[in-house]
């Protein structure tokens, strides 16, 4: 019986991580304020959400 000289699949190469942005942009006092009032809506949900359990 003659013998299998199959090449065996291909591996796929790991991907190149990608850039976070987040660390591209630098943190300014203006950029915090904004993201934190950004998430008032979400703490404010967060807070009545917590305050029903009690």
């Amino acid at each position: 019986m003659p013998e299998r000289t199959e090449q065996e699949p291909e591996q796929p190469t790991p991907a190149q991580p990608r850039p976070n942005p987040i660390f591209r942009q630098p943190a300014t006092v203006e950029a915090c304020q904004a993201d934190y009032a950004a998430g008032a809506d979400i703490r404010q949900e967060m807070a009545r959400q917590e305050a029903r359990r009690r």
